[in-house]
């Protein structure tokens, strides 16, 4: 661990000035690109990743019913240590036919494959996965969790077994802008921030071929158990209306 705080020092030395570039314009969706499950790559099937105003929304209203359409929304290309800030909110209930656990349900993918290497039929990208997370009216769901789809992550120098891990972060409800913060250094360590606040931190993060048929529905092929030290950030739909704003990205030199 010394090692790594050292590492962190070096990336911000007191009084360094912080350089943050947004990648979404608030347009358009120039720089990113959709794959939604059973479609091809590029394809905005039933508009679904949506640019108004500066939000960037994944809207469900052109869905008579959800199946399995799970998209991503993948930045252009890949990044190792970085720092990654946006806000979101979650907008409402999934259409009809959405699983009870998708709904209120999105996330930042971060270390994925490519976008061209992914199937026609893959409902999700080997990556590693910061969830976000809404609740109702009454409900304990906190957001900023772990999940590791065809990957694994360590929390106190133990590799994790289970998929989703829970952050330390309060509920947050319809409607409601959250502040997010991912900070990245290569495979070595990870943060999550909410509202400022430090809620999850992992290491060691490492590709786990024994899960790629279960999460990414491929085969494994000669794909090896390695440190995972970059890949694509994406933008998940799950079935839960959200919305994202002010999307900006610092690149660290590490």
């Amino acid at each position: 661990m010394a090692a790594i705080v050292s590492i962190i020092c070096v990336a911000f030395p007191a009084g360094a000035a912080e350089h943050w570039k947004s990648i979404f314009n608030g347009r358009n969706l120039d720089g990113w690109v959709p794959k939604i499950n059973h479609h091809p790559l590029g394809e905005n099937w039933r508009d679904t990743f949506q640019a108004k105003d500066g939000v960037l929304k994944v809207d469900y209203s052109q869905y008579p019913r959800f199946a399995d359409e799970f998209g991503h929304l993948l930045y252009k290309r890949p990044l190792s240590a970085y720092r990654l800030r946006l806000e979101y909110r979650f907008m409402g209930p999934s259409p009809p036919g959405a699983q009870a656990w998708a709904v209120r349900n999105s996330g930042v993918m971060f270390h994925g494959q490519s976008p061209e290497s992914m199937d026609l039929n893959q409902p999700y990208p080997i990556a590693v996965e910061a969830q976000l997370l809404g609740g109702d009216a009454t409900e304990t769901r906190p957001t900023g969790n772990v999940c590791t789809p065809g990957v694994t992550v360590s929390i106190g120098g133990v590799p994790q077994k289970a998929h989703c891990i829970n952050s330390t972060s309060p509920t947050f409800r319809d409607g409601e802008w959250v502040r997010f913060e991912l900070e990245v250094h290569g495979g070595r360590l990870v943060r999550q921030f909410v509202n400022g606040q430090l809620v999850m931190e992992y290491t060691g993060l490492m590709l786990d071929p024994s899960e790629f048929r279960r999460f990414a529905n491929r085969d494994p092929g000669d794909a090896k158990v390695e440190p995972l030290t970059r890949g694509y950030i994406s933008l998940q739909a799950e079935s839960g209306p959200i919305e994202f704003r002010k999307i900006e990205l610092m690149e660290l030199k590490e």
